[in-house]
């Protein structure tokens, strides 16, 4: 360990096993994984090669599900019944956990994908849903959430362990929600930038939202996602500073 202080301590995470070039690079770099597990990407042997090089880097896994909505890798919105919903996120995580349980590794987490997260951080039912999956497969997973949204403080409440997420590489509006992938500007490729927004978090406990406001944010863990065109020069860079300002990079 770089520090015992726990105030100093940040988790650092990627969404992988999604067909990055970078993955086991990246794996490298990070205290946590989200795998992704079918819905949006991901299969049986993606799964299992992700797991076996998080395991070689003791690299935090959780489970990435989605809509299941391949050919539109998760990310728009999708109108499905939340039985059906609710049975395909269980066949997801189950696939992860099973393969996980094989090479003797346990669930960390559950992340949800792209819409999902996105819609669940704000609508209370799809909110209850999520809950209700990670108490079903293991009430003591963590799940993680976007920071400050109302899903995290719905989920602290029904008693779950929660991991409150920001992301280094994406920009906000004013209500803490992400810019939607379909704005310009919604994703941040730019190091320095990225980097800046990184350290305003962990040390000021803030970000600039995409109208220039400061919006507080508090968060346990800092995302740079693993399918950008510089997502590993991103990550690189980010947890450089990170260390070079005294952070360690570590789960909890």
């Amino acid at each position: 360990m770089l520090t015992t202080n726990i105030a100093h301590r940040i988790d650092l995470n990627a969404d992988l096993g999604e067909g990055s070039a970078y993955d086991t690079q990246m794996l490298a770099l990070v205290s946590s994984a989200n795998i992704a597990c079918g819905g949006h990407t991901g299969d049986a042997h993606s799964m299992r090669a992700a797991l076996i090089r998080a395991k070689e880097h003791g690299v935090t896994i959780g489970a990435h599900p989605s809509f299941p909505d391949r050919e539109n890798f998760g990310r728009r919105p999708m109108q499905i019944a939340p039985e059906d919903l609710y049975a395909s996120l269980l066949q997801q995580v189950r696939a992860l956990q099973n393969t996980a349980e094989e090479l003797g590794l346990r669930l960390h987490h559950i992340k949800p994908h792209g819409a999902l997260y996105n819609q669940a951080a704000f609508d209370p039912g799809l909110g209850d849903l999520i809950i209700d999956l990670v108490k079903t497969i293991d009430p003591d997973l963590r799940l993680m959430v976007l920071a400050a949204s109302p899903l995290a403080k719905q989920a602290k409440s029904a008693g779950l362990h929660v991991i409150e997420e920001a992301f280094a590489d994406r920009r906000y509006l004013g209500d803490g929600s992400l810019v939607p992938r379909t704005q310009a500007n919604a994703v941040i490729e730019d190091a320095e930038l990225a980097v800046a927004q990184s350290l305003a978090i962990v040390n000021a406990h803030c970000v600039q939202t995409l109208s220039g406001e400061t919006r507080p944010l508090y968060a346990d863990s800092l995302c740079v996602h693993g399918d950008g065109s510089q997502a590993l020069h991103l990550l690189q860079t980010i947890r450089q500073a990170l260390v070079a300002q005294g952070w360690e990079i570590a789960s909890d």
